[in-house]
């Protein structure tokens, strides 16, 4: 690595921790006692600070060292990375077009606020080659929670303002009932509960909305949880004022990326208005401090809300980053039915850049030690109404998770179930933030990514063998002997 690109990737860092922090260069000079002029060096590439430096700024800002000195950038930063490292910008002639190095890595690095522009651009090039554009709408979502570490301070007090304008106490339980009466009261509802069951052709879809008369459909086939997450949203479409919407739960069909965005701001504030932030901070606080995992008391923190674990699972990945910063961490949803082999990842979540347990669309499969599909394995059998489950995942580049999950039979398909998994990559700061994790009635346990590409020798439940372990291996093997022949026949 160039000297240069060092400085600039750790100057890059610390300006968005602190920037994150809502400090100052004046304020993060009085934190941690170095000079405004010494940090504003360091910010602009110029200066790397010495291993005792770096440790203030550590221990100050509370981000782990290691987290700190690495070359690895936050996703939202990480183009800035990549076009760094890659040296791009020193072979194509910028000046040229009038542009300067520096400007292009501020446009790059205020990405995020051209993102509406810069998706649509990649949608009409989609277009072209047939590509759907509810993916890139999805992608682009799932990057900008990811950016943001999937907390949204706006969204957060603006949950607060809504339980002050109608007289919520958001230290009780949030019911249907509650939110059922603001919406016909305040904003002119009317709600059938019964029209959708009976169209078969609906499947699972669960609500739908009549704009034109304020009119919002269900299935009764929804339980008090469903019914108050759905309820939540279309407060949260009224209270945020949100137009440009969608009107199915789940979605059809996404006409522009704005609907994508808002139907993931309207779900964010239906989770922290059911789950409140204060609420479930609480209780994470009394799971983390105990010195042995107590299943009990994380089950209760669960069933504390009127929410579906998996909402409660999602609400871990908004308060885990900033409550405590834990950062490094993963959610996945996968389906799995009743005696089959396939397991399904319907949703995900990378907060942390070392998981990514992308094989759905090369048909490989899943390891099938991983707690999220064990779990689904057994609430099969079990037939329980919420299978539990943790470990400590460990992966053979050395890297290890916590990983809790849960289980739930799905209502609207018979002998269909799905777990919720949220994972937490196991380092110093964790060890500090969790009392348990020294537990040794928590397993341990070796795991791959997928069969194909995993190392692990007489594996019991590996499903095929490492196919892609063995093409690279291969491919290694014939570079090694054409090497060997090159010196061959050189000398």
């Amino acid at each position: 690595m160039e000297e240069d690109y060092i400085k600039l990737i750790f100057g890059l860092k610390l300006k968005q921790i602190r920037t994150d922090k809502n400090l100052s260069l004046f304020g993060l000079s009085k934190l941690s006692g170095l000079s405004k002029s010494y940090l504003n060096e360091i910010e602009n590439g110029k200066k790397y600070p010495k291993p005792d430096k770096i440790a203030i700024l550590s221990k100050k800002l509370d981000v782990p060292f290691d987290q700190m000195v690495s070359l690895k950038l936050d996703k939202n930063l990480a183009p800035i990375g990549d076009i760094l490292q890659s040296k791009i910008l020193k072979e194509i002639p910028l000046e040229v077009f009038g542009i300067k190095e520096s400007n292009l890595i501020d446009i790059v690095a205020n990405a995020p606020t051209k993102v509406n522009a810069f998706i649509s651009t990649i949608i009409k090039i989609a277009q072209h080659y047939n590509f759907g554009k509810e993916n890139f709408y999805l992608a682009s979502v799932r990057s900008f929670q990811e950016a943001n570490k999937n907390y949204f301070e706006d969204l957060e007090q603006s949950v607060l303002k809504f339980a002050k304008a109608y007289h919520l106490d958001l230290n009780q339980k949030i019911t249907a009932k509650d939110l059922e009466d603001i919406l016909i009261e305040e904003y002119g509802y009317s709600i059938v509960a019964n029209e959708l069951s009976k169209y078969e052709a609906l499947g699972n879809l669960r609500s739908v909305f009549i704009p034109k008369t304020n009119t919002l459909l269900l299935t009764d086939e929804v339980d008090d949880a469903q019914r108050t997450f759905i309820y939540a949203k279309e407060l949260a479409y009224n209270f945020l004022e949100i137009n440009e919407r969608l009107f199915t739960f789940p979605w059809i069909k996404f006409d522009s990326f704005d609907q994508v965005l808002n139907n993931f701001y309207a779900s964010y504030f239906a989770g922290a208005l059911i789950i409140p932030n204060d609420q479930i901070k609480a209780k994470l606080t009394k799971i983390f401090k105990k010195e042995t995992f107590d299943t009990s008391l994380f089950l209760e923190a669960i069933d504390a809300f009127n929410a579906s674990p998996e909402s409660f699972y999602q609400r871990l990945t908004n308060i885990l980053p900033k409550a405590f910063n834990i950062q490094n961490l993963f959610f996945l949803r996968f389906t799995y039915k009743a005696a089959s082999n396939k397991f399904h990842l319907k949703k995900e979540l990378h907060l942390s850049h070392q998981h990514s347990p992308r094989a759905n669309e090369t048909n490989e499969h899943y390891c099938r030690r991983w707690v999220s599909l064990k779990a689904l394995k057994d609430i099969s059998k079990s037939k329980k109404e919420h299978e539990f489950d943790i470990q400590i995942s460990e992966y053979e580049d050395g890297a290890k998770y916590l990983v809790i999950s849960s289980a739930t039979k799905d209502p609207f398909k018979d002998n269909h179930y799905r777990s919720i998994s949220v994972g937490m990559l196991i380092n110093k700061h964790l060890h500090r933030k969790l009392s348990f994790l020294e537990d040794a009635k928590i397993k341990n346990q070796n795991v791959g990514v997928t069969c194909e590409r995993c190392a692990i020798k007489n594996c019991e439940v590996r499903q095929v063998p490492p196919t892609i372990l063995d093409k690279v291996a291969r491919n290694k093997k014939i570079e090694e002997i054409v090497q060997k022949l090159n010196t061959k026949f050189t000398s």
